[in-house]
């Protein structure tokens, strides 16, 4: 293999394809990058074997060939590299030799013998939406999702499609976040399918370095998920089971609701969030017909600590104690001045959306007052 590259689309390749990179494998190849040098491009590949991401770059190719890499040391190397050319070229075997201005390396490889195959997704019904709606949508939805194995369908993301619409929706039973994102195309059947929150959550931060691109295409199989926008292609499995009917949780009745300044809101929840350790995070609200929402803690062994916001409110008085790691984590994820907070009664979750955004719904169940 030799072949000619720009170290800057060199550096943005790796970058990318790392996200797949595990550092709890047993499996030396699976440390590596998979390099491969054919028809005028470079192709990088990289896999956990849960998610594999490949991308591919222009490259005069003066030889074809492929090795696999120590993806951590290329990576670094590359981003120390000055811009301009980057000649690459295997010697003795797997050892890759990196040319540039003003250096020179060579980097043990591994044989691309070892490395895993790539699986192909079966071809399907594409669903095609805008990035920038698809990134924004991730960042309200995954902080929703479970740690815990135990029940494995609520670690991942729900991704329901229904004619002209994606569904994103996550919950650990004691919050949930739902999504709606207008589709660019309209889809003969309806598709559903539980993805690993760690993909999306990979996937979002791998969108974030798209600048030019303002599409993605989604496509599902049986057993797997496509991502593909601009050079690069992300499989992941999914994840087996059925999603609980999340609708359930809904409140049926609405006896309060609260239009709050987003800004006013999270300096208050932080304010007295400072006191909650010992009591499982919980503050408890209350709505006054003063046009005032009250924040408090229980006395505890740092002190306690009282707080109020200028809000709106149609309804009746009411109480309620929320979890305010959970209320933070919405406010940050919103891109509005206001948020409108329902409440039904202290016993039933509390419905949370922006003033100006009826895509995003989000849930938090009570704690006891």
């Amino acid at each position: 293999m030799k072949t000619v590259c720009n170290n800057t689309d060199l550096s943005f390749a790796l970058s990318i394809v790392s996200k797949a990179i595990s550092s709890n494998t047993t499996l030396p190849v699976l440390n590596n990058i998979l390099l491969s040098a054919e028809n005028g491009k470079l192709h990088f590949s990289a896999t956990n074997l849960e998610i594999a991401i490949s991308f591919h770059i222009d490259s005069e190719v003066k030889n074809e060939g492929k090795v696999t890499i120590p993806a951590k040391l290329f990576s670094n190397y590359s981003n120390l590299l000055e811009k301009g050319e980057v000649e690459m070229s295997l010697e003795n075997g797997y050892n890759l030799s990196i040319i540039s201005k003003h250096s020179k390396t060579k980097i043990k490889g591994i044989s691309s013998d070892e490395f895993p195959l790539i699986p192909k997704i079966e071809k399907g019904e594409k669903l095609i939406l805008d990035k920038e709606a698809l990134l924004k949508s991730i960042n309200q939805v995954v902080f929703a999702a479970s740690n815990n194995i135990s029940r494995p369908v609520l670690t991942g993301v729900l991704l329901k499609a229904h004619k002209d619409t994606l569904i994103l929706v996550a919950t650990d039973s004691y919050r949930l976040s739902e999504k709606k994102i207008k589709l660019n195309n309209k889809l003969e059947k309806d598709l559903m399918c539980i993805v690993p929150n760690k993909t999306i959550s990979d996937l979002g931060k791998i969108l974030g370095s798209f600048e030019k691109e303002k599409e993605i295409e989604i496509s599902i199989s049986k057993d797997q998920i496509l991502f593909k926008i601009g050079n690069l292609e992300m499989i992941s499995r999914l994840i087996e089971g059925v999603f609980p009917d999340y609708e359930k949780v809904f409140p049926k009745l609405v006896e309060s609701t609260v239009e709050i300044k987003v800004n006013e809101f999270i300096n208050a929840v932080k304010k007295v969030s400072l006191f909650v350790a010992e009591t499982n995070n919980s503050i408890k609200f209350s709505v006054t017909n003063d046009g005032k929402l009250l924040l408090a803690t229980e006395e505890t062994q740092l002190g306690e600590v009282k707080a109020d916001v200028d809000v709106k409110i149609e309804g009746k008085n009411n109480q309620i104690a929320l979890n305010a790691s959970y209320l933070l984590d919405f406010l940050n994820s919103i891109n509005d001045d206001n948020v409108i907070v329902q409440l039904d009664n202290k016993l039933a979750p509390a419905t949370l959306k922006a003033l100006k955004d009826d895509s995003f719904l989000h849930i938090i169940m009570p704690l006891k007052l």
